[in-house]
């Protein structure tokens, strides 16, 4: 991941709920215990383009309202491919470790502002 990555972005996801960190903070928290990659992944695993695209976009569109914002980016680049029809793994890899550093990412946040 790029160092200039942007995971969490604490400011902008606390004005979107009307500056109430304490409500972002638990918006976080159930992102963090939600499905995670598991339905994104069986529609790769499966070869559904449609069911990825799917996928991709509603994960994309709940990471950009929570300023998940490099998750999101790579949702983005991972539904835009499905739509041509590409099941790309490259573009699968990179959307895994954008979630796995955008959970540690909610973790250091969580603990800085509870």
């Amino acid at each position: 991941m790029a160092n200039d990555a942007v995971y969490v972005d604490f400011a902008e996801g606390a004005k979107r709920v009307m500056g109430n960190s304490g409500l972002y903070l638990r918006l976080l928290c159930k992102f963090r215990e939600g499905p995670g990659l598991g339905p994104l992944r069986e529609a790769f695993s499966s070869g559904d383009c449609a069911r990825l695209v799917a996928e991709a976009h509603a994960l994309r569109g709940l990471c950009a309202n929570l300023s998940l914002l490099e998750l999101a980016l790579k949702c983005q680049a991972l539904e835009a491919g499905a739509k041509e029809g590409s099941l790309d793994s490259g573009a699968f890899e990179k959307t895994e470790a954008a979630f796995a550093a955008t959970l540690a990412a909610i973790e250091r946040t969580v603990a800085e502002h509870a």
